[in-house]
């Protein structure tokens, strides 16, 4: 039995029918790079002989009445691996739009809490997709947010997929045994047993928080940067209502060669800072066409992992946060890069000065559990103030090409939850030399979302040709410095052409008393 943490049960009791809270994924198989025998009996073996590789796979979730405690893990005794690859097939003609309905569907449904809160939806008939042969195979994964964040959810995926096109052999032994929930009263009074150590912590923590923010503030002033937003302080947008149940969901992918020269163009600046830039790009010009740009910037939210090395491997969130001015309000692309290069270099320095992943530890299970709830069912999310505007969330991937069960993985695609009041994610994934960003909202936020995605690809656009621009007058600056720098000034060049008049005029006075002499 494992209980959960309060961060990752705040998604437990976050979920309703239209906010599901899973993350998940989109992964493309070309079938000239799979096997000739690749087919979905195969993938079912393959996905059963990598169990052993990760608790979560038969792990179920069991809820405490009146939630009097956290829910907490334990092995399902009632495991059954069929229920979690699902097998099927693209509606005709199976192309590109085809494929993202798919997924926005799957990405819409909850996950049945009564067995493991993982799928794996094996996906046949990709005839017509771009770049892809016909008859290739896609991947569409789900995992419960309570169970993994990016992080460890790529671990997770990494349980399955291997760096050859032949499957490493997994020798680990299975140690797995199924497990009774354990009596309600016993889970309740261990719960409580922990109070008196939380007091204790609480101290501890708080200290914490104050030598943070007393160190960010010195830091802050040190460097002569304005703080980050705060919650709150974004600006009113159409992303910011009630979702439905009815997802949207749209893709699109880069060279990562593209952002990497992008990032030259302002001093510091990250990749990371030019994935941000442009999105605010893509959504400044999304909400200029729709007339519903706010005069104020938008403000994302941009999760941060503090998994240190020993928990590499473990399951659960460990993720802060951190809030970025996206200088929507600035019609210059170089401009917004910077912007977001100073607003990412507060908010980091004040997201590692508070703890924010720890705060809920401290609140009561049926405080949260209450709460939580209260604020999913009567939908206030889509009537206060928005806390921030969207979710950013930035992941980076292995460099190498990935196989499953010996296929190719040609392109990924991330997914994660939106909530109401909070109608729109970007999932930005890098994998072998490209760059994707996954978004995800709803029917009611944003119906064209492959709009939104062809306004990020003319924000890229948009970044290199004032980079491009930058560089060049640069480069006319230096120019002409160097050729002022070789040219003699305007009063030598006078000096000089007095001095060559004099020499004639005296040239030509030596000849004339010459021609007088010999005489």
């Amino acid at each position: 039995m494992r209980t959960l943490s309060a961060q990752d049960a705040s998604f437990i009791y976050l979920e309703s029918d239209h906010t599901p809270m899973h993350i998940g994924g989109v992964y493309l198989m070309d079938s000239r790079d799979a096997p000739a025998s690749y087919n979905y009996r195969k993938f079912c073996a393959h996905i059963k002989s990598r169990l052993v590789c990760s608790p979560i796979f038969r792990q179920r979730l069991v809820e405490v009445p009146l939630s009097l405690a956290h829910p907490y893990w334990i092995n399902d005794p009632e495991f059954v691996l069929g229920r979690h690859l699902p097998r099927l097939r693209l509606p005709t003609p199976g192309g590109w739009q085809e494929l993202l309905q798919l997924a926005a569907q799957i990405f819409g449904q909850t996950l049945a809490r009564n067995q493991p809160l993982w799928e794996l939806s094996f996906v046949e008939g990709l005839d017509h997709v771009p770049g892809l042969a016909r008859g290739s195979f896609a991947v569409i994964s789900r995992v419960h947010h309570a169970a993994v964040d990016g992080g460890s959810g790529v671990e997770l995926m990494g349980a399955l997929l291997d760096t050859s096109a032949k499957p490493r052999v997994v020798d680990l032994v299975d140690e797995w045994q199924p497990e009774d929930a354990p009596a309600a009263g016993k889970v309740v009074a261990e719960a409580y047993s922990r109070l008196g150590r939380k007091s204790i912590e609480l101290g501890k923590f708080v200290g914490e928080v104050a030598a943070g923010a007393v160190q960010a503030y010195a830091k802050r002033r040190a460097l002569y940067i304005e703080p980050p937003p705060r919650l709150l302080s974004a600006p009113a947008s159409l992303l910011n209502q009630s979702v439905s149940s009815s997802r949207t969901y749209a893709a699109v992918d880069f060279d990562l060669e593209r952002f990497r020269s992008l990032r030259q163009a302002v001093e510091g600046a990250t990749v990371n800072d030019v994935v941000l830039a442009v999105c605010a790009g893509g959504l400044r010009e999304y909400l200029l066409e729709r007339g519903a740009l706010p005069e104020k910037p938008l403000v994302a939210m941009a999760p941060v992992s503090v998994r240190s090395n020993d928990q590499k491997g473990c399951a659960g969130n460990q993720v802060s946060a951190m809030l970025v001015n996206l200088a929507t309000d600035s019609d210059d692309a170089l401009d917004r890069l910077w912007q977001v290069r100073r607003s990412t270099q507060a908010a980091k320095i004040y997201s590692s000065a508070i703890p924010a992943n720890k705060i809920a530890e401290f609140i009561p299970s049926e405080t949260l559990a209450a709460a939580a709830r209260l604020y999913s069912r009567t939908r206030l999310g889509g009537r206060h103030r928005p806390l921030f505007n969207l979710t950013i969330t930035n992941v980076p991937g292995p460099p190498v090409p990935l196989y499953l069960a010996g296929a190719r993985i040609k392109q990924l695609f991330g997914m994660a939850p939106i909530l109401d009041g909070l109608g729109l994610t970007i999932v930005v994934l890098s994998y072998a030399g490209r760059i994707s960003l996954g978004l995800t909202s709803c029917y009611t936020v944003i119906p064209d979302l492959g709009r939104l995605g062809l306004c990020l690809e003319h924000a890229v656009q948009d970044l290199e040709a004032g980079a491009q621009a930058a560089a060049g007058k640069h480069k006319r600056a230096t120019s002409r410095a160097m050729a002022k720098k070789e040219r003699p000034p305007e009063h030598a060049s006078e000096a000089v052409q007095r001095l060559r008049s004099a020499s004639k005029a005296l040239q030509g006075a030596m000849d004339s008393l010459s021609r007088k002499t010999s005489k």
